[in-house]
């Protein structure tokens, strides 16, 4: 099969940034003048999730130091609903491999994934609530702001889920996914966050929005009173900062990579654009994706291929790596079994791209629109097929930095593991040095 030619573009996105992570923490947490609430020797459990949220071990550590400043003994809670296999060491390995550990953070990590029935909401079902942090004389909250990969409101995924979905472990996260089968996702976030506020003793929340380029560009320390009405202005700024494909069709899209740790379904789907249906975007969801081709796991994902049922294609490798159990709960608890379904696998790259290339229709191969990406947190730079070239003229947002050269394919029939080294060189807007 004839392949189109590829060349590499570098995104220009907002990029508001935080130099001193550390600093600006410390900065937010004075704010709140947090000595007239927390007295020496009280417990302050701290959440802390199952994705990968730019220098999240720092700001643990922050968070964690400003607590000891004022005499109170804080650690650290896994909380992160069904991920790491719905295990207590599972989700502890979880968060360890982000940095956040014992050692690193200077407090216990207390990990488990036994509940408590802290009340019932009012559609009827029972309020589940993680039961080192429901002992704990205050509960921290920290979460990133985002918007979610399967539902659209003024409330998605941050401060508010993470006391649902994360501080529910499997019980919890289990319940309000099928809630939301009955009711809205912003009606089940809602009516949690009230009896998880009234009962169980949160302090304060941190919230944190990442720019384009998967760096922090913001950090909120919010009163739990107002954790509705100021995530709901973090969002609008999360999904103006959000990165996106550079083009806005793709008969293929090759992804390096997925994980828990870019996206709850692996790949974002307000990305992809899959976010209301696994194969194909609706009417008015952008970008258009035909096939997607998937080539393996993220280390960070535990076995974890949550999400993979949403490509056509995959390397048989990735399924090589997949924990099926740890996937399929996953799916399960989600209530998004067709998340965990298999793809059709080959065993070489050159086989699944003649596969998905074989299925676009009336176009030739070599004229295929391809764009090929690490994963969807990192697009910061795209290799696209020359289809798209002509589009470039009205593109002040992009510049060629590796001119059009024939797919990469080794003997084997494989694409490089190691294509995204940072390049450095420009060559202006259609391919020339400058």
């Amino acid at each position: 099969m004839s392949y189109p030619q590829i060349f590499r573009v570098r995104q220009t996105f907002a990029a508001p940034c935080i130099e001193d992570v550390w600093a600006t923490t410390q900065t937010e947490l004075s704010r709140l003048h947090l000595v007239d609430r927390i007295h020496p020797g009280q417990q302050v459990a701290i959440t802390a999730g199952s994705r990968g949220i730019a220098n999240i071990h720092l700001i643990i550590k922050a968070i964690v130091e400003h607590l000891k400043s004022l005499g109170a003994q804080p650690f650290i809670v896994p909380a992160m609903g069904s991920h790491g296999g719905a295990t207590a060491q599972g989700q502890r390995e979880v968060i360890e491999s982000y940095g956040i550990t014992e050692e690193f953070c200077g407090c216990p990590i207390r990990s488990s994934m036994e509940t408590t029935t802290i009340s019932h909401a009012k559609e009827g079902f029972p309020v589940h609530f993680d039961k080192f942090a429901l002992a704990a004389d205050h509960v921290v909250v920290v979460n990133r702001v985002k918007p979610h990969t399967g539902f659209v409101g003024d409330i998605e995924s941050g401060l508010m889920k993470m006391m649902l979905i994360g501080l529910g472990n499997h019980a919890g996260a289990k319940i309000y996914h099928r809630a939301i089968v009955n009711y809205s996702f912003g009606q089940i976030v809602r009516s949690v966050a009230q009896e998880v506020l009234s009962r169980c003793r949160v302090v304060f929340g941190l919230a944190v929005v990442e720019n384009a380029y998967d760096q922090t560009a913001l950090i909120r320390a919010i009163e739990p009173q107002e954790f509705e009405d100021r995530e709901r202005e973090l969002l609008i700024l999360a999904k103006q900062w959000m990165p996106r494909l550079p083009f806005m069709t793709a008969d293929v899209l090759i992804v390096d990579e997925i994980g828990k740790n870019i996206s709850g379904v692996g790949m974002d789907t307000n990305v992809i654009g899959r976010k209301f249906n696994d194969h194909e975007a609706m009417k008015d969801e952008w970008p258009k994706c035909r096939r997607i081709v998937v080539r393996g796991l993220t280390l960070a994902t535990h076995g974890n291929a949550n999400g993979i049922g949403m490509s056509e294609f995959c390397r048989t490798r990735a399924i090589e790596q997949m924990d099926r159990k740890s996937t399929r709960l996953n799916s399960l608890t989600a209530g998004h079994p067709t998340a965990a379904m298999l793809p059709i696998d080959f065993s070489t790259d050159r086989d699944c791209l003649d596969a998905a290339l074989s299925t676009i229709g009336l176009v030739e191969p070599q004229n295929a629109r391809l764009m090929w990406i690490h994963n969807t947190l990192d697009i910061a730079e795209v290799e696209c097929s020359v289809a798209y070239l002509s589009e470039m003229e009205s593109r002040q947002d992009l510049e060629i930095i590796v001119p059009a050269r024939s797919l990469p394919l080794d003997a084997e029939g494989n694409l490089p593991d190691n294509n995204w080294a940072k390049s450095g060189i420009s060559l202006g807007k259609f391919g020339q040095q400058s």
